[in-house]
Formats: structure tokens, sequence, C-alpha cells
């Protein structure tokens, strides 16, 4: 245990972990499983193409989270963008510019106007009640974001919709397993988008998948998603190549057999995370409502540095030195990345709580790969951090540090993207 600011590896003490802690390392089923699983594959010689591993992922999804049509993907952005084409969106679609780089990308790829709306303080997902004033006559969507597995207000925005007759799609990308209300997310809006990458909670190595109820967009979307092929030799619609491979589909499945395993996992350590930061001033820890089914698999803070007298980012530098690389998120906001802050310069004017949040949330490690004693460890160095925060901050530098891996959504081992 660190007990004075000389032992911080920052300031010359060694590192409190010897190997890396990151935030999103990969969670690994029964590797047994998953190798049969591959050796099956390599035997039968049927490496893709809507396979029996892929058809068998999709059939489990579906039932877990009680939809009628699950189409899986070679990722979460294709199958973003396959949904965005199969909905017709044009013109403007409304999104929070407090997501992943990849919601915003899905749009402007496709020559879609992405129109940034502000968040909720309290769930960081997209203002439902901002969301109309936004809404012109090139208005043709709305994409809300389950930030964090924390659901969007799927009521209001549903009613704005229908109102104003514009399609509503869900990226879920963070919210597998997750329920609103009692229903499992992904029975939400027009259809919803999830995400199996590698950092996922639940990984297919790479992956996604669009969950919808309606028999007509899931026709479409498979015919997408395959080139528009409809039986051999016969194209009956534009499409483009989204397919999962059997390897990606058999790692989903063995992670798939490891569900409740790895969300009780990350229930522990959020109770764990809540016990060790508990009345430390400035310091926030979102928190999710146990009434209802959730991945937890995020340990999030919000640094009110008003309180701390120490920022965000000079926290990121003391851990980052004991070799937790804490992570901020989603920061600066997808309107202060290229190209939307050349294209829309003056879109932080309605953006104020994405502002605030963006430069207060720091992630924190869990997983499979995180233990009590661990977190115990963690959130000591923060303890001592804020407790002679005077100190420190005479101490540090300055506030600034390599940022390149920060802006990557979440590392596997060193660097990754999704």
């Amino acid at each position: 245990m660190k007990n004075n600011l000389s032992e911080l590896a920052i300031f010359g003490g060694e590192p409190t972990f010897s190997e890396k802690l990151y935030v999103g390392r990969p969670n690994i089923g029964d590797r047994e499983s998953f190798l049969q699983r591959i050796s099956h594959i390599l035997d039968e010689r049927w490496l893709t193409n809507n396979g029996p591993y892929v058809q068998d992922f999709e059939h489990r999804i579906a039932r877990l989270v009680g939809v009628k049509h699950c189409i899986v993907m070679c990722n979460a952005t294709i199958a973003l963008e396959i949904a965005i084409r199969a909905l017709d969106l044009t013109g403007e679609v409304i999104v929070p510019s407090f997501t992943f780089i990849a919601t915003a990308h899905a749009l402007q790829w496709q020559e879609i106007t992405p129109v940034f709306c502000d968040i909720n303080p309290n769930t960081h997902t997209i203002d439902a009640e901002k969301v109309e004033q936004l809404i012109t006559p090139r208005t043709t969507g709305i994409i809300g974001v389950h930030v964090w597995g924390q659901p969007c207000d799927t009521d209001l925005l549903t009613e704005i919709a229908d109102r104003h007759q514009c399609k509503l799609l869900f990226d879920a990308a963070h919210a597998f397993g997750c329920s609103h209300q009692g229903r499992m997310i992904g029975n939400f809006g027009n259809a919803e988008v999830f995400s199996f990458h590698a950092t996922k909670f639940l990984n297919s190595l790479e992956g996604g998948a669009v969950v919808t109820n309606d028999d007509e967009l899931a026709a479409k979307i498979r015919l997408m998603k395959n080139f528009g092929f409809a039986g051999y030799d016969n194209v009956i619609y534009i499409g483009t190549n989204g397919k999962m491979n059997e390897v990606s589909a058999a790692m989903g499945i063995t992670s798939l057999e490891s569900f409740d395993h790895f969300i009780s996992l990350n229930q522990e350590n959020y109770q764990h995370y809540r016990k060790y930061l508990s009345g430390v001033p400035g310091i926030k820890i979102l928190t999710y409502d146990e009434t209802e089914n959730c991945n937890y698999q995020y340990i999030v803070l919000e640094i009110d540095e008003q309180i701390t007298r120490v920022s965000r980012d000079a926290l990121i530098q003391v851990l980052w030195a004991e070799n937790v690389i804490a992570r901020r998120y989603f920061y600066p906001g997808c309107h202060r990345m290229e190209p939307y802050r050349t294209i829309y310069p003056g879109a932080g004017d309605l953006l104020s709580v994405t502002r605030r949040i963006s430069e207060q949330v720091l992630l924190l490690p869990t997983g499979t790969a995180v233990e009590e004693q661990d977190i115990d460890q963690i959130c000591q160095v923060i303890r001592l951090a804020i407790e002679h925060k005077i100190e420190l901050s005479d101490r540090l530098p300055d506030d600034s540090f390599a940022t390149q891996d920060m802006e990557l959504e979440e590392p596997v081992l060193a660097t990754s993207s999704e």
C-alpha cells in the first residue's frame, strides 16, 4: 500500500502493477470449447457464407434478446451502416456527439448529415427532450446510443419519431444483455445494433449484429450484407460484404456460454469499486439500475475538479504510471473531431453537457482480468492522489500526456479499433 506521494510511480516509485491493466481487456471463454469448434470448422472447410456456427449464433442471440430476427455481421460499424441504408435514411439524422466516432461516421460515410444533440447529465445518453428542437424538414431519423448500457429514453424518442414520421435506430454497442422497463434492449425502435468487438464483455473477436422485429427490414438487411444475393447467381438488390465468418461465430457462441459468469464478475467488480471509492470527495461513480438486467461492463467515474482540485487528466497521468490504463470516453466529442469540427464549427454551442461530461469521465479496468485486490490498489492510488491534491498539483509538471492511444475506443493489449 502506498502512503505518500513519493511512492507513486509518477514520482519515481515502483508501479503498483508489473503488467498493464486495460479497460476492455478481452474476456476469454472456455478455451477448449473454442478450439474444438475451430477444429470442426477446419474439418468441414465451411469458413464463411452463413455457415452452421453463424446460424447458431444468430438463433442464440435472438432467443436471449427475445427478438424475431438477428443478423450477425463482420463488425458493428458495418452493421450500423447497413441498418442506416436499409431504413432509407437520408438528409439529416439526429445523433449524440457523446459516442464512439463510428456512430457519426456511419452517417457521414453515406453523405447523411449527423445533427449532434446534447446528452442527459445523469445517464450520458441522448437528451430526448432536446431532440425535437433539432428536427427540420430534412430530418429522416434519430439514432440513440445506450451509453454504458444505460438505456435511452425510449418512450419519448419513440413518441417523437412517430409524430415526425422519422425512423428510430439504436446503437446498442454497449448494451448487449441489458434490459429497460423489463424488456431486453434490442426490442426498441425500428432496429438496434450490437457490438461483439474484442473489447466488449461478450466478444466474437470482431463482430456485430442488427436485431429487429420487422420481418421486411430483416429480409432487406440479409440481402444487403451479402451483396444482394437472393439465391445462387441471383442478385436482386444492391449490397456489400458484411458477413461474419465461422471462426468469429464460434468465439461468439463460446462467449455466450460464459455469459452469466462474465456478468457476475463485472457486477462484483462494480460493487468493489463502489465500496473502495465511497466517500471520496469529488468522485461520482455511475450507478446501474440493479432491478434491470445489466452487463456492468464499464466502471465510469465523473471527476469534479472543483472539488477534487485534481483534474481528470492529472489522475490519468498518475494511474498510467502505475500501469493502470484508465481511459477518457468519448473525449472530446464527435463534434470536435474531423471532419465535423470543420464542417459544423458551431455545433458545440448546443452541447454544453457533452463538453462537461467528456472532460470529467474516467473509466477504470474491470472484467475477468481484474480481481478485488487489484481494485483495492487502484482505488488506494486515487484516494492518495486526491488526499494530497495540493502537493500533487505542485509536483506534476503539467496536465499534458501522450494522447495517441486515447483517441482509440478501447485498447486490446496496446491498441484497438472498432
